[in-house]
């Protein structure tokens, strides 16, 4: 009974504010140049949308009590709701890119006793414009990758573990952690090293080096442009979780854009958009990407489930590289409910409509080119002039 004396105390202060507005605004010509009016101790604007918004708003917490027919007066008088917010931006895929390849990465050993999974630069996938090579690599104590040129392209490092430290013959040194990116721009040429950390290297149980190594190709009008290096650290990273995965989805935006949140800007000069998304058991997300770009999920951690249509779906293993269609706007990922959490490494790049001819480290335009590389590197010309005698300090570590 008190309820109903509650809610029918509610309606007849709704009503009688809402026309007694009308009835004094409309007779007190003395207010007709104010902006609001009160009544009953409540300040409302002089439009009658504002005034119904106002109300709405007074009344928004009791209407979901009223009958259903009372609430359908309301609703007749614009009062049954507050006022209306602008829609949310929606982030679903309308059209799904296709899968144009799975495969597993393979682990085999690489430069000085490090062990990588390659799942681009092998014979399943090449000529993956822009990108060149992608390797998960694991770096033991005494093994890494000393000193060695480059030349043509960018390298972009993410480490999952551990650390690595870097030196080249710049100068430039540095270690990068668990979370941290370094990208690196080769240019006309540059000579360095990557070795495993040593500020946690003496811990009994300090975590293994394990990263992910993208090599990506230079535009032509860029491939002799000066060395340099970014550093991106772990805090630098904008880290989401998008409403509509409640919580069950985590993406961080290493490079370009996800529900409306940038990164970093100027990381790299070949355009790439670089993600790592965690999705638990009953997760499910959608991912925007650049149209027309070349595509690739490798998946980190787990298994995750590829949406290409209604009806179209793939569960994608740990340690498998998928390549994407050009077409389709992006991607949707889930886990099954209970399912293991999985993680994976998207990556998108704009295609660069250019001849490619690689040997090794690299990366030129031409087999002429590749043959100056070679004489410019054996002898300190063009790009390497500090390479002569330059040895760096943490490739002598064993």
């Amino acid at each position: 009974m008190k309820t109903s004396v509650r809610i029918s105390s509610v309606l007849i202060l709704v009503f009688s504010v809402y026309y007694s507005y009308f009835y004094y605004y409309n007779s007190n010509s003395s207010n007709s140049n104010n902006n609001t009016i009160d009544i009953l101790n409540i300040t409302f604007p002089k439009s009658t949308q504002e005034i119904k918004s106002k109300v709405a708003s007074v009344i928004a917490p009791y209407v979901s009590r009223l009958p259903q027919a009372l609430q359908s007066q309301l609703a007749l008088l614009d009062l049954a709701t507050p006022p209306s917010q602008p829609p949310a931006k929606s982030y679903e895929i309308m059209v799904p890119r296709s899968i144009v390849k799975v495969f597993k990465a393979v682990e085999k050993a690489e430069g000085a006793g490090a062990r990588v999974r390659r799942s681009i630069g092998v014979p399943q996938l090449r000529n993956f414009s822009p990108f060149l090579m992608l390797d998960h690599f694991t770096i033991g104590k005494g093994a890494g990758f000393p000193d060695h040129p480059h030349r043509g392209q960018e390298t972009i490092t993410y480490l999952l573990s551990g650390s690595v430290d870097h030196e080249d013959f710049t100068g430039s040194k540095g270690t990068i952690h668990a979370g941290d990116l370094q990208f690196m721009t080769a240019g006309r040429g540059i000579v360095h090293a990557e070795m495993p950390g040593t500020d946690n290297a003496h811990l009994p149980n300090s975590p293994p080096n394990v990263g992910m190594q993208l090599w990506v190709d230079l535009p032509k009008d860029l491939k002799y442009c000066e060395p340099r290096y970014r550093d991106l650290r772990a805090s630098e990273i904008p880290l989401i979780k998008p409403a509509e995965a409640n919580g069950k989805v985590e993406i961080k935006i290493i490079s370009g854009e996800s529900h409306g949140t940038e990164s970093v800007k100027d990381l790299a000069y070949t355009p790439v958009w670089i993600f790592d998304i965690a999705i638990e058991g009953g997760g499910k997300v959608t991912q925007q990407l650049p149209v027309g770009w070349n595509a690739f999920m490798y998946t980190l951690e787990g298994s995750v489930t590829l949406t290409t249509g209604p009806g179209q779906e793939r569960k994608i293993e740990q340690f498998h590289n998928t390549v994407l269609s050009r077409e389709g706007e992006g991607v949707e990922l889930s886990v099954e409910e209970g399912g293991e959490k999985a993680r994976v490494f998207l990556v998108a790049g704009m295609v660069l409509e250019q001849e490619v001819v690689q040997y090794g480290p690299f990366v030129v335009s031409s087999e002429e080119e590749v043959y100056q590389a070679m004489r410019d590197y054996q002898l300190n010309e063009n790009g390497f002039e500090r390479a002569k005698g330059w040895k760096s300090e943490i490739g002598q570590r064993r």
